[in-house]
Formats: C-alpha cells, structure tokens, sequence
C-alpha cells in the first residue's frame, strides 16, 4: 500500500483517541441545553439536490460546494449549510402544523474553501431552528440557548455580536445603489475597511446624508447604548425599525439575566443572503472565527412553498473544541473503562464477569492473555490508554485487580466484585 493513501485530502482529518472523547463530551452537553428548551430532533441527508444550496437560495457560492453527479444525472451537492436543509424539511413534514416548530439537528458540514485559508473543509454543526415564529421572544429563546451553550461547555470569557441585516437594507434602499454596488459595499464594510467604503461611495451616486451613516458602519458597535447612536443615524423606516427591534430584543434579554453577554455591530454583515432580521456570532478567545452563528431568515422556507419567519443557530464543535484547548479548558471524559484479562481456561468466567459489569453500567475492555507476554505489558498498555483498573481473572473465584495510577494489587472474590 501507498503511505500516501494514509493521509487525509486537505481540509480534512482524522478524529480520534482523546480528542474524540473530548468532542462527544462537549456535543452532549451542548444537546442538553438545547434538550432544556423542548426542541425536537431531526436528521438530513448528508447530500441534497444543488437546488437545495443554489444562489436563489442564499446560501454559499456555487465554486465552494462539492458537486457531483448521481447515476440519474442530476446535480447533487454534499451539504455545504444546515438551514436550507431543514427549511425543506419543515416544508415538506410539518405544513399542517399550525404551532412553532422547534427543531434541533447534528450532522456534518463542507464546504470547498480555498487551501490557503488554512479552513477544515468538513465541520461538525450542532443546531437549532424554531420555525413559524416571527417575534421579538422567538430571536431572545434562541440567544438565551447560545449563551447557555457557551456556559455549559465550559467557555465563561465570551461575547455574543449581534447585527441586524435590515439596517443595512433600509439605507442600500435609501441611496438606490444596485445589486453589485450594495455586495461589494457588504464585503467592504463586514471586513472593516473604513477607506474603501469611502472609495466605492464616492464613485456613486449616494447622498451625503446616507453616505455618513454607511461610513459610520464599521465603527457602529458597542453594548446597547450603541442603539440610541444606530437610531438617531436611521434617515429611513426599515432601518429605524430594525433598531427598534434590537432595543425591544435588549430588553428582553435583560429579563434572561444575559444582557452582559451582549453587544451590538452594525457593521456585521452576513454572506448568506437568506438572513432577514438579525444576525448574529458568538466568540471566545483562542480562535479567530466565531464559534456560533446564526440569525433570523423569513423568506427562506417561502421558496420551498411556505411562507413562515424562522430563526436559529449553528455551533461549529470543532472551533469550539480549539477554543477550549487553547484557553485550556479541562473537559472531563469520565471514561473510566476497566480492562479484564483471562487465560483461555477461565473463559466462561471472565465472559460471565465482563457482562454482569457492563449490565451494571461499567465500561469494559475485555482482552485474553498472551502467553508470550507479562502482567507488566499489560499494565502499560492500561496507562497508555487511560484505563484505571486492570482485572485479571485468576481462577473461578478470584481476581487480581491493579490500580494503574499505583500499581498496586488486591486479590478480591469474584462474587465481591459483582456486587452480590
């Protein structure tokens, strides 16, 4: 065999040992938060038709997705994003539903980014969407949820962004900019770049007044007394209205107790098209890239046939796992396996041991001697792999159990070990 078929292709890797001891920890407790707030779970497919992620939809661009051909010869694509996919979902099993729907969801993500950007092209994502819920206390229960998320993992030192999508929109409908003129202004000022906005507005059309409040973007954030400043600015409804939203979702908030959490960027400016009200990410030292993301996004189930308001989120476990590594976070794997070693002559007991063991809930790694090996090797194997005792079947009466952290061993009846 070629060495070269025991790599990964780029952007993507192996997970294993600690790390994915780790990673199921931090997933589970992530579920039960989400568990605490009543939603449900659901699961899609890993690949969809393109239609699902095309550029209608919102989602990424077409050159980022993973595309190929089924023996039909339609266009399927490995899922690059969550949303569209459960959107279609909500569309298609729940349009007689007449309630919110909340809807939870892990699963795998890719996304074709270029190699240079050093961006794992397979992510796992922990999600959330409630469906069918256009009010202030539907954007509040899904932040409240991120926050507890954080919390729970472990993760104190953190912030959540949050933006709103229609203050953007309300002054793009102000000045009258076009399609590409309004995108290349979104990049410009998502990335902070103070002098090329200027540049580009001053090649068009735009009124001073509106010109102010774009150049005023990138520097827009802060905690909410941040809203007072984004209100005054706002020369138009859409975007008085979206502040009016953040100052009602602030309020809210505070009842939650997590107002602290919190700050506001109106400069925060989304790549995903679908998103209609607020946006937002969730960030943590350690890691140049939010944790979680997420926002509300009305018209998105529109194209699968119907029309409901929708907000949620997605967590990135991955980034969330670096973070925690780089602030060196301990996460408690609570593994606790036990090893049992026998001779081929005491078979039938150690079987018997190992499985009145693990019907009580112990995790056991069953293994029979080699003769070509002693104790002492399998002491040290117990230590590499992190197995606090090791149970050796001695007779049909009586086993020998070594602490691996001390190396001591007891001699114990079976029957005491058991529990009877």
């Amino acid at each position: 065999m070629k060495k070269s078929l025991l790599h990964t292709p780029e952007g993507v890797r192996d997970i294993y040992n600690a790390e994915c001891s780790k990673k199921k920890v931090i997933v589970d407790r992530m579920r039960s938060v989400i568990d605490l707030y009543g939603y449900n779970g659901i699961e899609t497919p890993t690949f969809e038709f393109f239609d699902i992620f095309d550029s209608e939809k919102g989602s990424v661009e077409t050159k980022e997705l993973f595309k190929f051909f089924d023996r039909d010869g339609n266009i399927l694509v490995l899922r690059p994003d969550m949303t569209p996919s459960i959107a279609r979902c909500a569309v298609k099993y729940y349009t007689e539903e007449d309630m919110p729907l909340r809807l939870s969801y892990i699963g795998n993500t890719f996304i074709n980014n270029l190699n240079y950007q050093g961006r794992l092209k397979e992510t796992t994502q922990i999600g959330a969407e409630l469906i069918g819920d256009d009010s202030v206390a539907a954007d509040a229960e899904i932040i409240a949820i991120v926050i507890n998320i954080m919390l729970k993992s472990g993760i104190s030192e953190f912030q959540v962004d949050i933006g709103q999508v229609d203050y953007f929109k309300g002054l793009i409908a102000e000045a009258e900019l076009d399609s590409t003129t309004a995108e290349n202004l979104r990049k410009l000022i998502q990335e902070k770049n103070y002098f090329g906005v200027e540049e580009l507005l001053d090649s068009s059309n735009c009124n001073d007044s509106v010109k102010n409040v774009f150049l005023r973007l990138p520097q827009l954030f802060g905690s909410y007394e941040i809203l007072d400043e984004a209100r005054a600015l706002a020369g138009n409804e859409i975007s008085r209205n979206a502040v009016e939203r953040l100052i009602e979702l602030s309020r809210c908030l505070d009842e939650y107790g997590l107002l602290k959490y919190i700050s506001f960027d109106f400069g925060m400016l989304s790549r995903y098209e679908y998103y209609t009200g607020i946006i937002f990410n969730a960030y943590t030292y350690g890691t140049g890239d939010s944790i979680i993301k997420g926002g509300r996004y009305d018209k998105l189930l529109a194209q699968f046939g119907t029309d409901v308001a929708s907000v949620g989120f997605a967590v990135t476990v991955d980034q969330m796992l670096v973070a925690m590594s780089r602030q060196k976070i301990n996460i408690d794997t609570d593994d606790n396996i036990k090893a049992i070693v026998y001779s081929k002559k005491y078979e039938k007991t150690a079987i018997k041991l190992a499985t009145n063991m693990r019907n009580n809930g112990q995790k056991v790694r069953f293994m029979q001697l080699d003769a070509k090996r002693d104790l002492t090797y399998y002491i040290k194997y117990c230590k590499n792999c992190k197995i606090a005792e090791l149970i050796e079947v001695k007779s049909d009466n009586q086993v020998n159990i070594t602490d691996i952290n001390t190396a001591n061993a007891i001699l114990k009846n079976i029957d005491e070990l058991e529990g009877k």
